[in-house]
């Protein structure tokens, strides 16, 4: 028996099957059907959150330790190939000591980071000198351009959205093209960007990240990404490498912004822009976007995101402000990511447990339960190292509260 006065096999079971559904009554149903373990949801939620604290106490020990310089390394090996890729979700908080119901809801933003491993070889030229055939595919790019904006925040006209595609025959892709993930890990946190570099140095330098021979830093392009790449991951020799699929996004809105959306200019124009980009080609890139917010004027005080100017001339300074960061034929050659797909999807599914027009959550829930989520997504079996140990811990609510559901009778 445990301390929660049930087998730490079935608290093992419950906690991570409240970390995974959609909310804490979703898992209390899945239990009781499932394992036909009876547990109310607001036991799970507790005991989910006393966990996940136990996790984020030993993460923050561990950034202490660094800043100390008696962090432990623990692979004594250092991998060939390494990336950090940087993003953010959304959640929804409410307010502190105001009795039931929602009270001044507010949205924030979490953070996190994969920190992946790589198979992958250097090769003397590009391996892959071409874009691939889905970025100049009319409709996936219409969709895909969509999605990121909508990610970002920005409205999406209804212009912009586009059926799915038809699902497209699967092509082998030669290994030489695309860099092979060994092993993932996930930190996340609701903390500020200052901690959240901390977090990401800790889990860099526990996992030996830093002494890789080759090893890159994808973000998005935003300031907080890129300070916490300049402050944390510059000085181990991290390439900053901006994510394509958000440069394609804002290309795309350019070229539409640039001539009628939905014509063969605009798309042309996109056409030419993207193939320059994923050749390395900036200098180029930056004189066609030039000309077009020359062409456009100034977009005047007070115009709507959606004004063709404004787009232009926010396209224009995307890339002025991330042009040391878009050397793709070499990041390529040299067998880096150039994509923050990954880290969208683990975003993806975080967001799936802490995101929603009805969830709203007090102070330390959603960074608890982000831990636990975190723990489960990683793949170095820090999940099952920490169920192993002996926890000699206080109750997460009284006892009896965990019990199998009554026999039916005969």
């Amino acid at each position: 028996m445990g301390t929660e006065g049930y087998s730490p096999t079935l608290v093992k079971k419950a906690v991570r099957q409240a970390a995974k559904a959609a909310s804490f009554r979703d898992a209390s149903e899945d239990l009781r059907e499932l394992a036909r373990l009876t547990v109310s949801p607001t036991h799970l939620q507790r005991l989910t959150e006393r966990v996940g604290r136990e996790w984020q106490q030993q993460r923050d020990a561990d950034v202490q330790a660094l800043k100390e310089n008696r962090l432990a390394r623990d692979y004594a090996k250092a991998p060939a190939v390494a990336a950090v890729l940087l993003d953010g979700g959304r959640y929804q908080t409410r307010a502190e000591a105001a009795g039931r119901g929602v009270t001044a809801p507010a949205w924030r933003e979490d953070k996190v980071a994969c920190c992946q491993t790589y198979a992958s070889r250097a090769s003397a030229t590009d391996p892959q000198p071409r874009p691939p055939s889905k970025f100049l595919d009319r409709v996936r790019v219409t969709r895909l351009a969509a999605e990121l904006r909508s990610h970002s925040g920005k409205s999406v006209g209804r212009a912009d959205k586009a059926p799915p595609p038809p699902r497209p025959k699967r092509r082998r892709v030669r290994k030489a093209t695309r860099p092979r993930r060994l092993v993932r890990t996930v930190t996340a946190t609701t903390a500020d960007n200052e901690a959240f570099g901390w977090q990401v140095a800790a889990e860099v330098h526990r996992r030996g990240l830093d002494r890789a021979r080759r090893k890159a830093c994808v973000g998005d392009g935003s300031k907080a990404v890129w300070a916490v790449f300049e402050f944390h991951l510059l000085a181990a020799g991290f390439i900053g490498i901006l994510d394509f699929l958000h440069l394609l996004s804002h290309l795309y809105a350019a070229a539409c912004a640039a001539q009628p959306k939905g014509t063969e200019a605009a798309w042309a124009l996109y056409g030419q822009w993207l193939c320059w980009a994923w050749s390395g080609k900036v200098l180029l890139l930056l004189g066609g976007l030039r000309a077009v917010c020359k062409r456009l004027g100034t977009a005047p005080a007070g115009a709507g995101e959606d004004d063709p100017r404004r787009v232009a001339a926010d396209t224009l300074g995307y890339v002025e402000n991330n042009r040391g960061r878009m050397n793709y034929p070499e990041y390529r050659r040299l067998g880096l990511p150039i994509s923050s797909a990954p880290v969208e999807s683990v975003i993806k599914q975080l967001n799936r447990r802490v995101k929603g027009s009805e969830k709203f959550w007090l102070h330390g829930g959603a960074e608890a339960v982000l831990q636990v989520r975190a723990a489960y997504l990683s793949e170095d079996e820090r999940a099952e190292r920490y169920w192993a140990r002996p926890r000699p811990h206080p109750r997460a609510v009284g006892g009896g509260r965990l019990r199998r559901p009554a026999a039916a009778p005969q």
